[in-house]
């Protein structure tokens, strides 16, 4: 069987086509638009043109699916859907258009997909903390031998923090403190405070950034996806500078998060010093593929 998932992030909406078979998958293919809908959101509400973007973007992924003879096509909103007022006018407003129904993702839901995906890759430890740093939330899953010991989401991603706190390119001194703030005052009420682990698994856009990042200035092989802590925290302090170098560095590697990859990085960061890591380890999989896995394919856990 094979069947396309759509990911309405508040940065990306991204189209992943699967085939599966039995508890087996495989990626197919990948297709991304940088939609930012997050800055359509206004006074709590995604406004008409916003949700216009949105169906846009879904019309064409629909398209492209028709043409690939592919009929399955399911469709989940995160933050930037979940965080407004008027999320029922959107949806329905969607499905008018589109003929798309959007199912809307908790924050626990979003967690628990996550880390069934994340999961679901072979190099994933068996222990330790699951972070992953969306657009306008981050998921944190502390986990031990396979089984969920606690898990959150917290109201801040790459772009929410951008947008409230950046006025230009890059944060300044004052705004990299405000957003370091928010970030630790996060951290502090999230169930998982007060655990410590020595190795991160990281999901979502901001990890893979950073392990781009990392492996290009380290000449190390791309695909290499363990960095350790101490070189995510230097790749964030040279960052900082915010000079033509680092623009330089960043339009190389990732040009799409030009603005949100040091608001990513201060939240990973921060996670690291928090949590007293040592490693992070960018997933090959993530929320996708959980919801792959859980609501289509029936598979609840890595056992």
């Amino acid at each position: 069987m094979k069947c396309g998932i759509v990911d309405v992030g508040s940065n990306t909406m991204r189209l992943s086509v699967y085939h599966y078979e039995g508890q087996q998958f495989k990626l197919l293919m990948n297709k991304k638009e940088m939609a930012g809908l997050a800055s359509y959101i206004q006074d709590g509400a995604l406004s008409d043109s916003g949700i216009l973007v949105a169906c846009r973007v879904l019309s064409n992924f629909k398209a492209l699916l028709e043409n690939l003879d592919i009929g399955q096509i399911y469709v989940f909103g995160t933050a930037p859907l979940r965080n407004i007022s008027n999320t029922e006018d959107a949806l329905d407003t969607i499905q008018t258009i589109t003929g798309l129904r959007v199912d809307v993702l908790s924050g626990a839901d979003e967690a628990k997909f996550s880390f069934l995906g994340a999961t679901s890759d072979e190099h994933t430890p068996s222990s330790g903390l699951l972070v992953d740093i969306g657009g306008g939330s981050t998921e944190l899953v502390a986990y031990q031998d396979w089984e969920v010991r606690s898990e959150c989401s917290l109201p801040m991603g790459s772009l929410s923090l951008y947008s409230k706190y950046v006025s230009g390119l890059f944060p300044t001194p004052e705004e990299r403190r405000a957003i370091r703030d928010q970030v630790e005052r996060e951290l502090h009420r999230a169930k998982t405070a007060g655990l410590t682990c020595s190795h991160v698994t990281g999901v979502g856009g901001t990890v893979r950034a950073a392990a781009k990042l990392c492996n290009r200035l380290a000449d190390a092989d791309p695909d290499n996806r363990i960095i350790p802590a101490a070189d995510i925290r230097s790749l964030y302090k040279n960052l900082k500078k915010g000079d033509v170098k680092t623009l330089r560095q960043i339009l190389l590697s990732t040009p799409d998060r030009v603005h949100t990859v040091l608001p990513g990085l201060a939240i990973l960061t921060t996670v690291l010093k928090f949590y007293e890591a040592d490693t992070v380890s960018a997933s090959s999989c993530g929320v996708r593929e959980g919801y792959l896995l859980s609501r289509i394919m029936g598979v609840e856990s890595r056992a």
